[in-house]
């Protein structure tokens, strides 16, 4: 009699190795965490903006913001940044819509613009004891800046090359006038974002709005 082979029972297969999770799915997780933060900022306020609540409004592991920028100053430096490169660039745009007209002048309403659209950026970007402010793209950024506001009164200054300064080497005639430049349009700036023209451009007779005050006080320069 022929032997039968034994009858192997057919079993589940077994299963492959789970690979091991990848917590970050984005296809650059920094932009996205300052994308997040300055979501948070523009809603909760600079109180509501923590570590937890940035990861929490990316969608991704609390840890990840100090991962990518260390701690909660290296993440408002980083978005500090980003609002001094904008403000750069809006200063930028209305000078060159100028052309060459009143230059000075266009480059301070672009100043304006940019507060009013992102006053709670703005504010920050003025609050160094909440900032990294030695963080290299943040010295760098505010290098930007700066170099577009002095250009107000054609008075670029001369930065040397791994300088931490955003204002590099001026005369004493060019940091007067720096200083008078920047106190003007940033004075006007904070007073208009914290409603503290309303009353003056209520003036019956006057202004339609404190936007327009503002614009008057710098078409005046």
């Amino acid at each position: 009699m022929q032997n039968t082979p034994p009858i192997r029972k057919r079993g589940r297969p077994a299963k492959a190795p789970e690979a091991a999770p990848h917590p970050y799915h984005h296809g650059s997780l920094p932009d996205a965490l300052l994308h997040a933060a300055e979501t948070v900022l523009r809603r909760d306020g600079l109180r509501g903006l923590t570590l937890r609540a940035i990861a929490r409004e990316a969608g991704v592991s609390h840890t990840a913001p100090q991962h990518h920028f260390g701690d909660t100053a290296g993440v408002l430096a980083e978005l500090a940044a980003s609002g001094h490169r904008r403000l750069a660039q809006a200063m930028q745009k209305r000078a060159a819509a100028s052309a060459g007209a009143n230059r000075g002048r266009a480059i301070a309403h672009g100043y304006i613009d940019f507060a009013t659209a992102n006053p709670d950026l703005f504010r920050l970007m003025s609050r160094n004891e909440l900032l990294d402010t030695e963080r290299p793209s943040l010295v760098e950024a505010r290098r930007m800046s700066a170099a577009g506001l002095a250009d107000v009164f054609d008075a670029v200054p001369d930065i040397a090359p791994g300088s931490t300064s955003a204002f590099g080497a001026m005369g004493s005639e060019q940091t007067i006038a720096m200083a008078s430049a920047w106190a003007h349009v940033h004075g006007l700036a904070s007073l208009l974002i914290d409603n503290r023209l309303n009353g003056l451009a209520a003036v019956p007779g006057t202004f339609r709005t404190p936007r327009d005050l503002v614009d008057a006080v710098i078409d005046s320069m």
